[in-house]
């Protein structure tokens, strides 16, 4: 289906600086708890835990040797560091110490709701059980909650490398009325379809249970269709390839049948700019397709993936966007009503926020007085 490019969407021409970026109420739907660790709590939980592994054990050394090893063009590659970081997890204080510091952190950010996911099996090496791990998720959470005001919902991830997922799916299912929203899969695309985890999403969906998938990072649009047609997500993890089935000629974009039923389906695409730059899902953030996807009205979230090893928060996200796209405030409250809209909590939780913290803020950095801001 061909559709007309058109002029970019947006209102005034103003471009919002990170520090007042940072001020605008935000909604993050895929961050991953072991991969936005404080470097300074990874070494830490290092010595209190006797773990040895750590490159090194100065924080800021430490913060930039992630990086480093982020930066590789290869989701393989990227996902190396986690090890790290899922080794120094494995006791209750340390999860709740995380889920803590991330709460604390994301609200430093000025995000009023989001979506964490981990993967509870990565945390049982020192012989702590599934539920234990949850519980102390949870717990950190609701402290952050109670002490930032932040609503933090979990995710519990699978890993797609695994045969845990109806497992992991049906712990979801059972700690759903205690803060996990949602259900996931994650690790290496190529050689682990989705369709491999068929049994967990058919329970899911008959539970009336929420789930997004990975897919479209690492693989292409296979994984996409098979996501979406097989398993039946809600959202999609990254998304990304689905520009593979758009073709752009001069100021029209034709889109394949796939493309065209994600946008008209209203799937939301979790997209981690940095992030997916890092993977080599991107090529850069210039040409990240989440510039054409924005135009053509697709709903477009944006996110951290993993704040540590990207090192970077939303706010950057949003600025990085802003810079290179010229993005300005009606932007970038398009892209966080998308994120509410397609977030796992109830309908009046997420219209109550809305309409009752989110326009209002963005309203007050769009305007002073009855002046744009300059």
């Amino acid at each position: 289906m061909t559709r007309s490019l058109g002029a970019r969407p947006g209102g005034f021409n103003t471009r919002p600086t990170l520090e007042d970026i940072r001020r605008a109420p935000k909604v993050l739907l895929h961050d991953h708890l072991d991969g936005g660790v404080r470097p300074g709590t990874v070494a830490d939980l290092a010595r209190e835990s006797g773990y040895g592994g750590l490159p090194t054990t100065d924080p800021e050394a430490l913060r930039a040797w992630f990086a480093e090893s982020a930066n590789s063009g290869s989701l393989e590659r990227y996902l190396e560091p986690f090890s790290h970081t899922s080794s120094v997890m494995q006791s209750v204080e340390a999860l709740t110490r995380v889920a803590y510091e991330c709460a604390e952190d994301l609200a430093n950010d000025g995000i009023v709701y989001a979506e964490v996911r981990y993967a509870p099996e990565l945390h049982l090496r020192a012989g702590l059980t599934l539920e234990q791990v949850v519980e102390a998720v949870l717990d950190g959470f609701a402290l952050g909650r109670r002490e930032f005001g932040i609503r933090v919902g979990t995710l519990l991830t699978a890993n797609r490398d695994q045969a845990r997922s109806t497992e992991i799916a049906e712990l979801a299912v059972r700690y759903r009325d205690d803060g996990v929203v949602g259900f996931d899969i994650a690790g290496a695309e190529a050689g682990y379809p989705p369709i491999k985890h068929l049994d967990a999403f058919e329970y899911l969906q008959r539970e009336n249970a929420h789930f997004t998938i990975h897919a479209g990072e690492g693989f292409g649009l296979p994984s996409i269709w098979q996501a979406i047609q097989w398993c039946g997500a809600d959202r999609l993890g990254h998304g990304v390839r689905i520009i593979d089935d758009i073709e752009v000629n001069s100021d029209e974009a034709r889109l394949g049948r796939l493309a065209d039923y994600v946008r008209d389906k209203r799937i939301p695409l979790e997209m981690c700019p940095s992030s997916n730059v890092q993977t080599g899902a991107a090529t850069s953030i210039e040409e990240h397709p989440i510039g054409l996807l924005r135009r053509l009205g697709f709903r477009v979230t944006v996110n951290t993936d993993n704040r540590l090893m990207s090192g970077t928060t939303l706010s950057e996200e949003f600025a990085k966007l802003t810079e290179v796209f010229d993005y300005d405030w009606d932007d970038l409250q398009w892209f966080t009503v998308n994120a509410m809209k397609s977030a796992f909590v109830s309908f009046t939780e997420r219209l109550e926020l809305i309409n009752g913290v989110i326009k209002p803020g963005f309203a007050q950095l769009k305007w002073r007085g009855d002046r744009p801001l300059a």
